[in-house]
C-alpha cells in the first residue's frame, strides 16, 4: 500500500526520480542488489542541455507520483541548476544525493571534492557519456560539422578523464578514441557506482520513528 492505495504490479514503494543518464546504472545496482522497494522514473537526460528546467521538471514528477508512493526520492546532482533544484526540493519536502553532478558521486563526493583544484582542466567521460560520445558531444556540439569549432570548446582542457562504472574495454576504447579526436591526454579511472550505491542502499533501510 501507498498512501492507503494500492500499488500496481512491480511498483516498489521508494520511487527514485532520476536523470536519464543513470537508468542503466540505477537498473544494474537494483539487479545486482535485490532491491525491489524502487520504482524508477526518468526525465531526458538531454535536459542537461537546459538546465534551468531541470527543477520544474521534476517538481512536476515529484507531484504525480505523490498519490502512489510513500516516499519520494531524487538522483541528480544540482546538474548547473545554480541551487533551483534544491530550492524545489526543499518546498517539496523530497531528499537526493549529495553532489554537484554525476562524475562527482560517481567519484565520492569527499574524493572529488579533494582532487578539484588540481583537474579543473579535466574533461570527464562516464559509462553513458563514452557510449553516447558521438551524438551527445561529437555531433551534439556542432564538431561533425563545424570541427573549426574543437579548439572553441576544448582549448582550455588539458585531459580527458574517463570514470568507469563498469570494466569494459570496449568503452575504454572508444573514451581512450574520444581523447584523440580532442586532442588530449587520456586517464582511465574506475570509480564502480560510488557514492549512488551507497545512497540507494540507504534509501532501503526502514526509517524507524522517534
Amino acid at each position: 500500500m501507498a498512501n492507503g492505495k494500492p500499488r500496481r504490479r512491480g511498483e516498489g514503494d521508494t520511487l527514485l526520480i532520476a536523470c536519464g543518464a543513470l537508468a542503466r546504472e540505477i537498473t544494474a545496482l537494483m539487479e545486482l542488489n535485490g532491491w525491489s522497494t524502487f520504482t524508477v522514473t526518468c526525465l531526458p537526460a538531454k535536459l542537461h542541455n537546459t538546465p534551468q528546467l531541470i527543477p520544474e521538471a521534476v517538481r512536476e514528477k515529484i507531484r504525480e507520483a505523490r498519490p502512489r508512493h510513500s516516499d519520494i526520492v531524487v538522483l541528480y546532482g544540482d546538474c548547473g541548476t545554480g541551487g533551483l533544484l534544491d530550492k524545489v526540493l526543499e518546498e517539496e519536502g523530497v531528499d537526493r544525493i549529495d553532489g554537484p553532478h554525476c562524475y562527482s558521486f560517481f567519484s565520492g563526493n569527499e574524493s572529488f571534492a579533494a582532487g578539484a583544484d588540481e583537474e579543473f582542466a579535466a574533461f570527464y567521460l562516464t559509462d553513458y557519456l563514452a557510449r553516447h560520445f558521438d551524438r551527445l558531444i561529437w555531433q551534439g556540439l556542432g564538431l561533425d560539422r563545424h570541427p573549426e569549432l574543437l579548439e572553441t570548446y576544448f582549448g582550455n582542457y588539458e585531459k580527458v578523464v574517463y570514470l568507469a562504472q563498469i570494466e569494459d574495454p570496449a568503452l575504454d576504447r572508444i573514451a581512450r578514441a574520444a581523447a584523440v579526436r580532442l586532442g588530449l591526454a587520456y586517464e582511465y579511472r574506475f570509480t564502480g557506482y560510488g557514492d549512488l550505491a551507497s545512497f540507494m542502499a540507504m534509501k532501503t533501510e526502514p526509517v524507524i520513528a522517534r
